[in-house]
């Protein structure tokens, strides 16, 4: 496996900066942010440190310089949206900006581009379905010719009572992964795996790496902490972050040397990025620098590569 971190965390930095804040933490590769050059919506998002828009050769190799000077390889690229919004122009755009990614990545020799697959949070999942068809089938097809997988993240997207029940992404569950996987059984499809978003929503996140190991793409190292006493007080319908936080990685409840027990088992050879979203570690850069140097001191007893 190799060890890494999300770039997401790092938006005021270059990409020469990121790549050398990873050679300096001991990192081996990086998840870089692909979002469209913008103002940012939400956190984490708006975070560019690939401009896949007309990616060139040149563009490429300037980037493939960048990191070979650091010693230090991209896991793969990661752009978040929301794909199946009910907002139809800004789901063509972020339908769009997904196919350039698969594109950038090709030109880059990648494998891997992370993502969500998306939700019109106002409709079920049987009435979202046929725009997950009509959206994702030519997506796969384009990341299947060009030679990249695509890990869908856990992620519900769940912020609020406005987005409840459902949240922004549908690919939430293993219930809704078999469905997918038997809609599109390309292997072009798979998981970006992180075990945090299973333990709020109170499933087991060891499971599902022995039953979908051949769809583990990429790897999120997240961890969360529920907070039981507010839970108690508000209940698991309300909004999760009024009872969870995520943590860095040994600061919450994912058992650690279980997760990487399984996905030794399962033969997993892939990256695992620690996604900082630990509001502990936010406040300033160096407070962030920091939260990557102690994620890897923890997890180096998991991780060797």
């Amino acid at each position: 496996m190799q060890l890494g971190f999300v770039s997401a965390i790092f938006p005021e930095l270059s990409l020469t900066d990121v790549a050398q804040c990873a050679k300096g933490a001991g990192y081996s590769c990086v998840e870089l942010m692909c979002w469209p050059v913008s103002k940012a919506e939400r956190r984490y998002a708006g975070v560019t440190h690939v401009d896949v828009i007309d990616f060139t050769r040149a563009k490429a190799d300037d980037v493939q310089g960048i990191m070979a000077d650091s010693g230090v390889t991209i896991s793969g690229l990661g752009y978040y949206p929301n794909p199946l919004t009910p907002e139809l122009a800004e789901a063509q755009r972020s339908v769009e900006h997904i196919a350039c990614v698969i594109k950038a990545a090709a030109l880059l020799g990648l494998t891997r581009v992370n993502t969500f697959i998306g939700r019109d949070w106002t409709k079920s999942v049987d009435d979202n379905w046929p725009r997950f068809c009509s959206t994702w089938k030519p997506l796969v097809k384009l990341a299947e010719d060009h030679g990249v997988r695509i890990g869908i993240e856990n992620c519900p997207m769940l912020f609020s009572n406005e987005e409840w029940p459902g949240g922004k992404n549908l690919a939430t569950s293993p219930a809704i992964w078999r469905r997918m996987f038997d809609e599109i059984p390309s292997l072009s499809l798979g998981l970006n795996y992180d075990p945090s978003h299973m333990i709020w929503q109170q499933m087991d996140y060891l499971k599902p790496i022995r039953e979908f190991a051949d769809r583990l793409v990429h790897i999120h190292a997240k961890d969360v902490r529920i907070d039981k006493e507010k839970r108690d007080q508000v209940g698991i319908m309300a909004a999760p972050n009024l009872y969870h936080t995520p943590k860095l990685p040994g600061l919450g409840d994912v058992h650690w040397n279980q997760f990487f027990s399984v996905l030794t088992d399962v033969g997993y050879r892939g990256p695992v990025c620690v996604e900082v979203e630990d509001r502990a570690y936010e406040r300033t850069l160096e407070h962030r620098l920091e939260s990557i140097q102690q994620s890897a001191t923890y997890l180096r007893q998991f991780v060797v590569g």
